[in-house]
């Protein structure tokens, strides 16, 4: 598609001293569409111009030849230069883009050559998958989509906490109660209330604590006991686990626990002490990051034992053999932004190549809280992940069977719009704010949510099959667009640019913020203009417009893990 705000800057550049890429990084959208499409605040080349803001913005405007292909108008207004891009050139491109790419308009080949890894979801193996995994499994798969939707080769992972202290408690705990527990109903559960119960004895006394890290240190040592009930609440775990990935429609390129890392630790251990890295501190040995102006990364613990951290830089040594990534991208909670900043400083010991530790990306994101406080599995207060979305499609079927009774197929678009509440709900605001878990927010069937972009995508659904319409884009008249039409075509014209942001910053709101405003802007031309009317120009350009909004949300809430249904 044409780059608008590139044609502009190669004006602009032929008329000042500065670089192309200045000029684009210096044009802002203005949030008053009657300011123009693009404007530049020309106060931000006064002092380098020596000249006001208004005088650099006249001297601009008249040196700019016009007409031009891709500008119809350019306005000095307080010395910002106002730029209106030609409607007709815009929509010509747009219905063209459309109808070469259909359900795959707004994708590219930005990423064709690049490797990028994703990390996301990662429940702990024998605890519940509760409300707390619910934002990295959600963020990681929208990130996931939205990488591949632009051409990336992506490989995503997920990282099951399989290894561990929580183990060796886990291990103590049945060898004490486990005759009291039957794990063929409800393994997770039995599991949940083992591990609670060896939490209280542990903090009653230091030497079940005791117990509980040599359990561990036998694992890793490859004690046969150990190893086949580790086993057991694995296999029973991923049992659990994926139904809930098939509720969420989610799928993995890989399942690489912490475990699948143990006998590379080694390596990264020799690789840190040839490089003079490691220091002994009260029999642990670490990694000292004083220069760094962080605590000291422990690899090797004082029983022996290794650590989390050492099971990070294994996998990464992994990764970079294995994926030879572009970045690896790491979707989990801000309470371990101090661990990445530390595991990434110590990769660099590494010896790997800049590339690859450069690649290396931590992306956070507030948590789930209950209202009475933080999630504890220790404490048993939880809400599992399944009961969530089943409730969720359940409350789903509720609002269908009250407004819609004769629906067909009423399971599976409960299932789409439950599903789809919860999932926009996580991902309509910037992802590094806390979200407070509250059933009325989440659930809420009004205003800016999920089902508000299915029902815009259910309305031009039923407009256009009534008509049986196929797009043709010749048969548009862009005259018969009026102002707020014109407004929702150059919203629909921006999507590729609003992913390509939303992968620049690894932010899925960009895209759930924007498919709000497209729903309510076909919602407001929707009630001004009748679609079906006698008048066949107008009638076929109002039907593509519907046509394109439409696929523009049913791409968009794809890319976000969203279905759309078809009947509401």
């Amino acid at each position: 598609m044409i780059d608008f705000k590139e044609k502009i800057a190669e004006e602009i550049n032929k008329v000042l001293e500065l670089s192309k890429d200045e000029v684009k990084s210096f044009l802002e959208i203005p949030k008053d569409k009657k300011m123009g499409d693009y404007a530049l605040p020309c106060f931000k080349l006064a002092k380098q111009m020596k000249k006001s803001p208004v005088i650099i913005a006249d001297e601009i405007k008249e040196k700019i030849e016009m007409p031009n292909e891709y500008i119809s108008k350019i306005e000095n207004v307080n010395g910002f230069l106002n730029i209106f891009i030609n409607n007709y050139v815009l929509i010509k491109d747009l219905l063209d883009e459309m109808d070469q790419q259909k359900e795959n308009y707004g994708s590219s080949k930005l990423g064709n050559g690049k490797n990028i890894v994703i990390d996301y979801s990662s429940p702990n193996i024998a605890k519940q998958f509760h409300i707390g995994h619910l934002r990295t499994t959600i963020i990681g798969r929208a990130l996931y989509n939205m990488y591949k939707f632009l051409g990336y080769n992506t490989i995503s992972i997920n990282h099951l906490g399989d290894w561990g202290t929580q183990f060796g408690k886990l291990i103590e705990g049945y060898k004490r109660f486990g005759n009291e527990y039957d794990l063929s109903e409800k393994p997770i559960d039995k599991l949940t209330e083992i591990y609670v119960r060896i939490n209280e004895l542990c903090k009653e006394d230091e030497s079940v604590l005791e117990d509980c890290r040599n359990n561990f240190k036998k694992l890793e040592d490859g004690d046969p006991y150990c190893v086949e009930i580790w086993q057991k609440f694995k296999d029973l775990s991923l049992k659990e686990f994926e139904r809930v990935y098939d509720i969420l429609n989610i799928k993995f390129d890989y399942y690489l626990g912490e475990s699948f890392y143990t006998d590379k630790i080694p390596e990264v251990i020799e690789i840190l002490r040839k490089n003079n890295k490691l220091e002994e501190s009260q029999g642990a040995e670490i990694v000292n990051l004083e220069d760094k102006n962080m605590p000291p990364l422990m690899v090797v613990k004082s029983n022996g034992s290794t650590s989390y951290a050492a099971r990070d830089l294994a996998a990464i040594l992994y990764r970079v053999r294995t994926f030879d990534f572009d970045k690896c991208i790491y979707v989990v909670a801000y309470e371990q932004n101090l661990h990445f900043k530390q595991v990434f400083e110590v990769a660099k010991y590494l010896d790997l190549d800049e590339k690859y530790t450069n690649g290396l990306i931590h992306v956070p994101f507030g948590m789930v809280r209950l209202k009475s406080g933080k999630m504890s599995t220790r404490e048993g207060t939880v809400i599992k992940l399944e009961d969530l979305l089943n409730e969720s499609i359940s409350r789903a079927k509720e609002v269908i069977e009250q407004k819609n009774p004769e629906l067909e197929n009423k399971e599976e678009v409960a299932k789409k719009v439950g599903i789809g509440a919860v999932i926009f709900n996580d991902l309509s605001n910037n992802m590094i704010k806390d979200e407070v878990f509250d059933w009325d927010i989440m659930l809420n069937f009004q205003g800016e949510t999920g089902p508000y972009i299915q029902y815009m995508y259910v309305r031009t659904k039923s407009i256009l099959d009534k008509e049986n319409y196929s797009m043709d884009k010749n048969l548009v008249d862009i005259t018969e667009l009026e102002e707020r039409g014109m407004e929702l075509v150059k919203e629909l014209y921006m999507f590729n640019d609003i992913i390509t942001q939303a992968v620049e910053k690894n932010e899925p709101s960009i895209i759930s913020r924007y498919l709000i405003e497209i729903a309510k802007l076909y919602s407001s031309f929707y009630n001004d203009n009748k679609i079906i009317v006698e008048d066949e120009k107008v009638k076929n350009t109002r039907l593509c417009l519907t046509y394109m909004v439409g696929n523009v949300l049913k791409i968009g809430a794809g890319l976000l893990g969203m279905e759309m249904p078809d009947r509401m």
